[in-house]
């Protein structure tokens, strides 16, 4: 017999953490590590940079392996040093403080859903504006105290870090996040073992691992699917962020939505109001409704309940920005939703169409989220708008202007983004009340109190630890990627640091418009170049792996930056990311925005650099609409002055360059005797005391629970007393108004206006309706709608003149108006009839419409 050259077999791992010890005198930062009040905290972020700091720049302020690197003899050395064992002690009180404060009852609980949150680069489960502002959300949530959970997906390899090629070309690198290693811990089930979700896929199950992050007071509850119980079909649902094709998208989003309420079910977590941050949540409505229904409720009065707890918020200004799916798709995960439902497949799927009947549509989690919840909102005044019009088609019968769907301008998280140097400063001149206060914009005009020299040395302090941390982090990759060392150095002395420096950091999206500086390169050769008024411009930013446009615009970037006219001119600074974002901030002199309108859903960088000392020159478009203050930066106009987007662009470069020629640079050097520009100290004050205060996370917080949350809790809370009697009550009137819709008649109109349609104003005309109601005792309304077109040929709605109900006579009610035109013009005119009830929070709640004729018309 011949022996075998090699025989084994597969080996069986099992992954084992081992943790570094701390001795018991510094246990309590382990604590602080893994939580991340230290983000938003500059004394506990001070304090671990100096237990080592080579180490904490090694690990990228990541203060759980900071204390795994520390070596034995340095943990011995930190204990013997009185004055910094005394700092650990002072900041481990003021911990124990803040999260000793129990949460505030009085307002509404709130779970919070959405696919990323950037709290910090060290917990890469973010990707951009979206994931910035949930991060920024949650923090303030603890800061203000509610009660607020979270959740969201703990990926494996996160969102991608970017590095250039030689020649431009992004490359894209998706690193594995080792779980043992971040501020993060396993939530344990009742046993002490580590908690496991099953979550319902067709025929089978997902079964994800549940972790816990401490953000300061508030819990966010991540989902984990990479383990060696599901397959490696499964495993990959939350591997990348918006990775992979449109069934794991789905696969995602059944995770996040049914998963996400399984999750709080089994942690015993009920919340007033349940809030998606984006669609990709939306379902977990469907397990509400789920839920509801298996404890005894009709799927009527389940959706009632749902529906006045729910609130989605979207962020994105056009229909190709959700999420679809097609039918055989979606059926083959969500095909068992609709027995557990009580319903039919086809009104199943129809909640998620904007025409329900139209089997060729797709599903969309928006149109499902729009339909399963109460409240819907954008994300600035101007989105609120753009929304309206994108969701119109699903409320048929009203305009775009007449629905319910609102607005929460966003916000940035405070005590994150202001560097510790203007925080010292706010201390100095602002209320002592000033934190918990922070959209009082009285406080904030307390910076014109502070003498100019302090503010141009704090702004010239935080330029140069940019440029030092620009110099640190980019000197070794910029030898990698641009071959000539030489060419590396005199790049880097090629700095100035006396300039005029201008950040565009962004994701390099196409509408974003990042190429619109490079529009006449002649021009911005004279600008940067000019001995007397130098300007650096500093771009920064990621594009989508699959967006091959916007890897061009990096591309044509970086290719300008080679140029030697632009050589430390114009700079591309690769792997934008939390620590960056923080540098660039508050280093730049000015932050500019140039999104093609109306497409900035909100945008809040630019908020971030508000709270710095830093001038926006924007495009009027999403935030800086609401938020421009003349003498407090610069604005390009919102109108359009061109259909041709081509020749608007040309326009608007042509504005950043004269805004630089002739107003920016001149104030920026008119330098007095102690090389301070007054002027531009000047607009650096307007900026911080007149539009600071109103882009806060604050107050973007306290928006959600006075326009949405407090009411909806109330609602909530009205409908729920006694056994669900008033949710059983509204679900039972809609059901029998459904029913006799149809059947509902005009058995009379008249009306005393000429029958030609020739008013005038002035003269009064009566209108009159009776209406066969079949039963349904006073539950329909009728409103005169007047019309208006504008220029472009838009419709609006001009007026709208109610029906009084005078008269009833069995099933037939008579509804009269005297209305007396205002204005000369020519109008359309409808009556429309809807069903009226006092208990409905809107009419696109219970959206019936019958358009009636005018008679004589």
């Amino acid at each position: 017999m011949k022996i075998k050259a090699d025989y084994t077999n597969e080996p069986q791992w099992k992954v084992l953490t081992v943790k570094s010890s701390l001795p018991e005198q510094l246990k309590c930062l382990d604590e602080i590590a893994h939580n991340m009040w230290w983000v938003w905290n500059f004394e506990a972020r001070d304090l671990f940079r100096d237990l080592d700091p080579e180490i904490y720049h090694d690990v990228k302020h990541n203060p759980v392996m900071l204390l795994e690197r520390l070596s034995f003899a340095r943990k011995e050395a930190i204990m013997k040093d009185k004055a910094l064992m005394k700092r650990v002690k002072d900041v481990y009180a003021q911990f124990r403080a803040y999260m000793d404060v129990k949460p505030d009852t009085k307002r509404p609980s709130v779970a919070y859903f959405c696919m990323e949150y950037g709290i910090h680069s060290a917990l890469k489960i973010y990707s951009g504006g979206l994931g910035m502002l949930a991060g920024d959300y949650v923090k303030e949530a603890s800061d203000s105290n509610v009660d607020m959970c979270a959740v969201g997906f703990l990926y494996r390899f996160g969102y991608f870090t970017q590095s250039l090629s030689m020649d431009g070309q992004q490359i894209t690198n998706y690193e594995t996040q080792n779980f043992g290693s971040l501020p993060i811990e396993r939530q344990l089930d009742s046993d002490g073992n580590p908690m496991v979700v099953d979550v319902p896929y067709t025929n089978y199950q997902v079964h994800a691992y549940v972790w816990r992050v401490n953000v300061g007071r508030v819990k966010l509850y991540l989902l984990d699917t990479d383990n060696e119980m599901n397959s490696d079909f499964d495993k990959p649902i939350t591997h990348s962020l918006y990775g992979g094709d449109w069934e794991n998208r789905l696969k995602q989003e059944i995770l996040l939505g049914i998963g996400g309420m399984l999750l709080l079910k089994k942690l015993g977590i009920k919340k007033d109001i349940y809030h998606c941050n984006e669609g990709h949540a939306a379902l977990c409505n469907l397990q509400r409704l789920c839920d509801y229904i298996e404890d005894g409720l009709t799927f009527n009065q389940a959706l009632e309940l749902v529906r006045a707890s729910g609130l989605y918020t979207v962020h994105t200004p056009v229909p190709a920005g959700h999420d679809y799916f097609d039918e055989g798709l979606f059926g083959k995960y969500m095909g068992g939703y609709p027995q557990r439902l009580g319903i039919s497949w086809d009104e199943f799927i129809g909640m998620g169409r904007t025409n329900p009947e139209d089997k060729g549509e797709k599903f969309c989690m928006s149109t499902f989220a729009c339909n399963t919840c109460q409240e819907v909102n954008g994300v600035s005044w101007l989105h609120g708008e753009v929304s309206k019009k994108m969701f119109a088609p699903i409320w048929k019968g009203y305009y775009p202007e007449e629905n319910h769907v609102g607005y929460v301008t966003n916000g940035v998280h405070f005590p994150t983004w202001a560097a510790a140097e203007w925080r010292a400063v706010y201390a100095k001149y602002f209320d002592a009340k000033f934190m918990g206060d922070q959209s009082n914009e009285e406080i904030w005009h307390g910076i014109y109190n502070c003498p100019d020299e302090e503010i141009w040395a704090t702004r010239q302090a935080l330029k140069a630890k940019l440029f030092d941390y620009i110099k640190v982090q980019f000197r070794e990759t910029w030898l990698k990627n641009q071959g000539d060392p030489s060419r590396v150095v005199k790049l880097l002395e090629r700095f100035n640091p006396n300039a005029l420096v201008i950040g565009f950091c962004r994701r390099f999206a196409t509408y974003k418009r990042a190429h619109l500086l490079f529009t006449d390169l002649e021009r911005l050769d004279r600008i940067v170049n000019n001995p007397e008024r130098p300007v650096i411009f500093l771009f920064a930013g990621k594009a989508h792996p699959a967006d091959g446009a916007g890897q061009g615009l990096i591309k044509r970037i970086f290719e300008i930056s080679q140029m030697p006219q632009f050589q430390g001119k114009v700079i591309f600074l690769e792997d934008y990311d939390f620590l960056l974002a923080r540098r660039l901030v508050s280093g730049v002199d000015i932050w500019m925005n140039t999104p093609t309108r109306p497409l900035e859903a909100s945008g809040t960088s630019g908020e971030k650099a508000e709270m710095n000392g830093v001038v926006n020159l924007s495009v009027k478009d999403g935030w800086w609409l609401e938020g421009y203050r003349e003498g407090a930066g610069w604005a390009l106009t919102e109108k359009r002055t061109y259909q041709n987007q081509g020749y608007q662009d040309q326009l608007d470069a042509a504005t950043i360059y004269s805004l630089l020629e002739n107003e920016i640079l001149p104030l920026y050097y008119d330098r007095d005797k102690k090389g301070i520009s007054k002027g531009w100290i000047k607009v650096v004050k307007n900026s911080i005391a007149q539009i600071a205060p109103h882009y806060t996370m604050k107050r973007q917080l306290d928006d959600y629970y006075s326009k949405f949350y407090e009411k909806q809790a109330k609602r909530f809370k009205e409908l729920s007393k006694n056994d669900f009697r008033l949710a059983k009550e509204i679900a039972l009137w809609k059901e029998t108004v459904a029913e006799r819709w149809d059947a509902i008649s005009v058995v009379s109109a008249e009306s005393t206006a000429p029958a030609n349609g020739l008013h005038e104003t002035g003269q009064e005309y009566t209108l009159r309706y009776v209406i066969n109601e079949q039963g349904l005792d006073d539950a329909v309304a009728l409103e005169k709608v007047n019309v208006a077109i504008d220029k472009d040929g838009n419709e609006h709605v001009f007026s709208i003149e109610p029906l009084k109900m005078v008269k009833k006579e069995g099933n037939n009610y008579t509804f009269e108006a005297k209305h007396s035109p205002k204005q000369a013009g020519q109008y359309k005119s409808a009556v429309r009839m809807y069903p009226c009830n006092k208990n409905l929070p809107h009419r696109q709640d219970f959206c019936y419409v019958k358009w009636l004729e005018l008679p004589n018309a």
